[in-house]
């Protein structure tokens, strides 16, 4: 299969997403005005009979002091990446980013390698030697994945082991999620663990709502969001992130983003944002106060999200990036504990990848990234 590669526009790009299932967030035209801190550039593949048949948006990030790029796709390109001739995909790739003066090139491939159902994750939990996810046997196994990642490495892409260049934007290799398609949203809540489900009438009981926001409420969004930073030891996003990520997403499609809040008598307690490709829903960004903690807001929130998530049609929830650590001592443990209960599983993508087109600047980036 001879394949072609060239620019393509938003318009365009924008008109193949909406022609499959789904795709990820970080892979839709609009999510380059998100991230204005890089230049960007939509990268079509054409078959012989001119049609489009893959996309994907490059992220450029230049160098201090020289005129060369980082090329990054995160979660992406959006190909056929079970082709047996994925070297016809990725070589005119990199030789067109090379072009634009690309020293480096880093992609997360949407693959995904293994999937833990609750009660194999509960049972390394409970098994004092299991420290990690990957000492669990997985419940499902996708042994395409590893040719993926054969094929990837004989090419001379490089896997990122550390989780990547430490470049803040960088997309998690753990997912946990929430199958959807073919369930009744009875067969959904019965999947969640015992705790969820007393919280989740707990907060029923207590009388707490769940409301969507809007543009306008972005700003309480914030007042939540910076409580929890200072909680979690994180540095916040600005408002104008916030503010900019509506707009954009919303602009390119009214039911990209939305915004959620938990209120007790009156008083917003916790608030999420919620993004929406196709069949894929992502709880993107979750925020609390450090009151009200007894009503269960933030289960009753993630609730309703599902509920909705569900009603539009969507066949995955996706809780996002969770720790690979099933340690109990570990900080980061919270993360799978919390979202666990939902029922669910966890999911291990292939990871990011990297292809040092200049090997000097990539290994001068990489001691660069290192001492920040």
């Amino acid at each position: 299969m001879s394949l072609t590669l060239r620019t393509i526009s938003r318009e365009q790009h924008l008109a193949y997403i909406q022609s499959l299932p789904s795709a990820s967030h970080c892979q839709v035209p609009a999510w380059a005005d998100v991230k204005t801190e890089w230049r960007s550039e939509n990268l079509g593949w054409f078959d012989k009979t001119g049609r489009l048949v893959g996309a994907g948006l490059v992220l450029y990030r230049q160098l201090p002091k020289i005129k060369r790029y980082l090329a990054y796709l995160p979660e992406g390109p959006v190909i056929n990446w079970y082709a047996p001739n994925l070297d016809d995909w990725l070589q005119p790739m990199l030789a067109h980013l090379k072009q634009q003066g690309a020293f480096s090139v880093k992609m997360g491939p949407p693959v995904v390698i293994r999937r833990w159902d609750a009660p194999a994750i509960k049972s390394g939990i409970q098994d004092p030697d299991v420290k990690r996810l990957k000492d669990v046997e997985a419940t499902h196994i996708e042994p395409r994945a590893f040719e993926v990642a054969d094929r990837l490495r004989k090419m001379g892409w490089q896997q990122s082991e550390d989780g990547g260049a430490g470049f803040g934007d960088v997309q998690p290799r753990y997912v946990y999620q929430v199958p959807l398609a073919n369930r009744s949203l009875d067969d959904v809540l019965k999947g969640f663990n015992q705790l969820w489900r007393r919280n989740i009438k707990k907060a029923e009981k207590a009388g707490v709502e769940v409301v969507q926001g809007g543009y306008y409420d972005l700003e309480e969004w914030q007042r939540l969001y910076e409580i929890t930073a200072i909680r979690d030891r994180f540095r916040p996003r600005p408002l104008s992130y916030f503010q900019r990520m509506w707009s954009v997403l919303n602009t390119e499609d009214p039911n990209r983003m939305r915004l959620y809040f938990a209120r007790h008598n009156g008083v917003n307690l916790s608030a999420a944002t919620m993004l929406v490709v196709g069949g894929h829903v992502w709880y993107s960004y979750g925020a609390s106060d450090n009151i009200g903690r007894e009503v269960r807001p933030s289960n009753a929130m993630q609730w309703r999200m599902l509920r909705d998530a569900y009603a539009m049609g969507a066949t995955c929830y996706d809780l996002r990036g969770i720790s690979d650590s099933l340690d109990e001592t570990d900080h980061l443990f919270g993360l799978i504990q919390f979202k666990v209960g939902t029922g669910g599983e966890a999911v291990e993508y292939v990871g990011e990848w990297d292809f040092p087109l200049n090997k000097l600047l990539h290994k001068a980036l990489d001691m660069y990234m290192s001492r920040r």
